[in-house]
């Protein structure tokens, strides 16, 4: 039977197998997973550099939001105290005409709401313009495209309302 003349050469096949596998082990253990480790490490490296830049990113966009939003709070207290400002002065000056002179009193009342209103429309011109420029700002930055100004503006408007 020619299976079983075989049988021999059994012992020098599992000789030479192991011999090869110890050497590809070696070759493994000493060249490809060091390798493969180093590229493994150095991927991790940069992905953790890359989550720690965005980290970084976020935190100096929230920073800039939040600086936005106070500007933009401080833009509409100084516009109620000045459209208060302008009302109280026109009241006084109402009532001090009114007891002079009643018929001069509606021309003075009528440019006092005339200034009131260049005034309330000259702090919503500046608020938008602010709005604008910040939204340009943070689009630039956050995303890296330049807009344009009257774009920014007009999205800031959008979004105020």
């Amino acid at each position: 039977m020619p299976q079983l003349e075989q049988i021999s050469t059994f012992p020098s096949q599992i000789f030479w197998l192991v011999v090869i596998f110890a050497v590809l082990l070696v070759v493994m253990l000493r060249i490809a997973l060091p390798r493969v480790q180093g590229i493994l490490q150095e991927r991790q490296e940069r992905i953790d550099d890359d989550l720690a830049q965005a980290a970084a990113l976020r935190d100096e966009a929230e920073g800039v939001l939040r600086a936005y939003e106070q500007a933009q709070a401080d833009a509409r207290a100084e516009a109620r105290r000045l459209m208060r400002e302008q009302q109280e002065a026109a009241a006084a000056e109402a009532a001090a005409r009114n007891a002079a002179l009643g018929e001069r009193l509606a021309a003075d009342a009528a440019a006092a709401e005339a200034r009131i209103a260049e005034a309330r429309r000259e702090a919503i011109a500046g608020i938008e313009a602010a709005a604008g420029e910040v939204a340009q700002a943070m689009t630039a930055r956050l995303i890296g495209v330049d807009v344009d100004a009257d774009e920014a503006a007009n999205a800031a408007r959008q979004a105020g309302g």
